[in-house]
């Protein structure tokens, strides 16, 4: 395993990252990401590592996760995250709907997944945000949500980024002013550590997650329908035709939903589900049944894949997880290494608060209020199954 870290360190260490998000030269911290501006600033490519070898690459514009080398079964490096090669290429899937897939490796906010109509109530006031999903939905904070926003770097180490951004009152209808720091750690327990912390001057709703986009074969590799999953959870909240949570937590024992035994996606991918047929698939929260440990901690999901060997587990301070099978990957986008994106070849897992949470009280408060703080941890931890 050390001979195979140390001639990849090698090879890696003669290629340039300033036009492409190829494999990271190691030596580099901090370059231009290719020629690119976005919003007046120059896009820039930050790569952190650990002491094991892994390897992550993230962007200033919106706080991206652009690479991530984890090892397989026989201790190959592969990048296991779907990305672009370019800043221009992520620039203008964010600006132009219907290109592209603007949410890879992306930090979401000021709420990730949907809101109904793009409204919500706080202390009897009424907040219109905006209308960016027909029929009539907000998702993801908007066009302009913190995926389309340019971060600033406040730290950087060799195995960590600390991201700053400043959401203004009125940005995409949300009210008050909330601050956001975001730090990206490569833990040398091989897992990529993200820690969201939020304040706001007037109360808010706030829901922050991270979407990549993940195949434990390696990006570009055809499919996840062979991985095998499991979410610790009894209950998802059921969605209508369009998506939004109805405030039903529906039971998954027996269902397509259940995942308490791990099981691979394509056993179940197919089922008739009417919450399936909405989806197109599993494009679901999962309320998690998982116990927390004494950092507040749990298990979100596990996911294996047999032919790489490779493992990830996910921890989360959140009570949900949102299971995305790729449905809308359409061979239209073409990725890092040339390949175009087929149908279900990613996965994305979500650890969040739930969909539309401030249109119903049954569900966990997302309302953040002046004075506290909003803190949300999320671990993608890596290991692998001979």
């Amino acid at each position: 395993m050390k001979k195979t870290i140390l001639s990849l360190v090698s090879a890696l260490a003669l290629i340039s990252c300033a036009q492409q998000a190829k494999e990271p030269a190691l030596g580099l911290t901090e370059e231009q990401f290719g020629t690119a501006e976005y919003d007046g600033q120059q896009v820039k490519l930050y790569t952190i590592k650990n002491a094991n070898g892994m390897v992550a690459q993230l962007t200033n514009q919106g706080a991206k996760l652009v690479s991530l080398y984890a090892p397989d079964k026989n201790g190959k490096m592969e990048d296991v995250v779907l990305g672009y090669p370019t800043a221009a290429k992520y620039a203008e899937c964010d600006q132009a709907k219907g290109i592209g897939e603007p949410f890879f490796g992306a930090t979401i906010g000021r709420y990730g997944n949907r809101i109904a109509g793009g409204t919500f109530v706080i202390d009897g006031e009424t907040t219109n945000v905006e209308i960016n999903e027909q029929p009539n939905k907000s998702l993801h904070g908007g066009s302009k949500g913190y995926h389309s926003q340019m971060w600033t770097v406040k730290e950087q180490t060799e195995n960590k980024v600390v991201f700053t951004l400043h959401d203004a009152d009125g940005t995409m209808g949300y009210k008050g002013n909330v601050d956001v720091e975001l730090t990206y750690e490569m833990c040398d327990c091989n897992g990529l550590k993200l820690t969201y912390k939020a304040t706001t001057d007037a109360p808010t709703a706030i829901n922050l997650t991270h979407h990549s986009f993940f195949n434990l074969n390696g990006e570009g590799a055809e499919t996840v329908n062979d991985h095998i999953l499991m979410i610790p959870s009894n209950e998802i909240t059921a969605v209508d035709p369009v998506l939004i949570p109805t405030g039903e937590l529906m039971p998954v024992e027996g269902t397509a939903f259940d995942f308490n035994t791990p099981h691979a996606i394509a056993d179940s991918i197919e089922s008739q589900h009417p919450q399936m047929l909405i989806g197109g698939g599993y494009d679901h929260n999962w309320v998690l049944s998982s116990e927390a440990d004494e950092n507040g901690l749990r298990v979100a999901a596990e996911v294996v894949a047999a032919k790489s060997g490779r493992k990830m587990t996910v921890l989360t301070t959140e009570p949900g997880v949102q299971f995305y099978g790729g449905n809308f990957l359409n061979n239209t986008q073409v990725g890092k290494s040339g390949k175009t994106y087929a149908k279900r070849s990613a996965l994305c897992l979500e650890t969040q608060h739930f969909p539309d949470s401030p249109n119903h009280d049954n569900f966990p408060s997302t309302i953040l209020r002046p004075g506290e703080t909003y803190n949300h941890v999320c671990i993608y931890r890596f290991g692998v199954v001979k």
